[in-house]
């Protein structure tokens, strides 16, 4: 699978700049409504993503933000299926979930490399088996719709999709710890403002109730 990679991107110098040139493209109560509304991110997340080129913005009125994802279907017994419900954030809000775990593609990584990591990253501290791709299980597709996490910011979400077997999973609902979320980025006092995630959790639910 090739990943998308969109033209006519904008780059910022800080979220400063990048939050003036937001404000006059966005409805004003929905850009001041981010890192403030339960569940929401702020201009710091939004830089970070763009500077380590896992967000694009088109130059546009309202701008359109585009994100490469990879999605993991991980399977268990009786062909259950691991969703993530929730994320516990840095600033105690909770966020609805509901979904297969699924991970930003970073700038040059194929989509295997990035289920690989978000498998590893996220459910590494629990999950010490091995990893089977589930052949012939490849999707492609792309949604479009606003941002939950960025009110007001219409998104294209490319998704790349597999199923996965992940060995060492418990059988019950469980809970893993995010690590530094933002850790390669050099911006560390914008990582400080950022909102991040704290806690991922998980539970698997019948395969007629997931959709990707």
């Amino acid at each position: 699978m090739s990943v998308s990679n969109p033209n006519n991107r904008r780059r910022f110098a800080n979220p400063d700049s990048l939050s003036n040139w937001l404000k006059p493209r966005l409805p004003s109560d929905s850009f001041s409504s981010w890192g403030v509304k339960p569940g929401t991110k702020n201009v710091h997340n939004l830089w970070l993503e763009i500077s380590q080129g896992e967000t694009s913005l088109a130059d546009s009125t309202p701008p359109i933000r585009t994100v490469n994802v990879a999605t993991v279907k991980i399977i268990g017994k009786n062909n259950r299926v691991l969703i993530e419900s929730h994320q516990e954030l840095s600033d105690g809000t909770v966020r609805s979930r509901h979904r297969p775990l699924s991970e930003k593609i970073k700038p040059d990584e194929s989509p295997d490399s990035a289920v690989l990591r978000a498998i590893r990253e996220e459910l590494g501290s629990i999950a010490g088996g091995e990893v089977q791709i589930v052949s012939g299980s490849y999707r492609e597709k792309v949604e479009e719709r606003c941002s939950a996490s960025y009110p007001g910011l219409p998104a294209r979400y490319m998704l790349y999709s597999v199923d996965a077997i992940v060995d060492g999973l418990p059988d019950d609902d469980f809970v893993t710890e995010e690590g530094e979320e933002y850790g390669d980025s050099e911006d560390k006092k914008v990582v400080d403002q950022a909102v991040t995630v704290r806690k991922h959790f998980w539970k698997w639910v019948s395969p007629d109730s997931v959709e990707l």
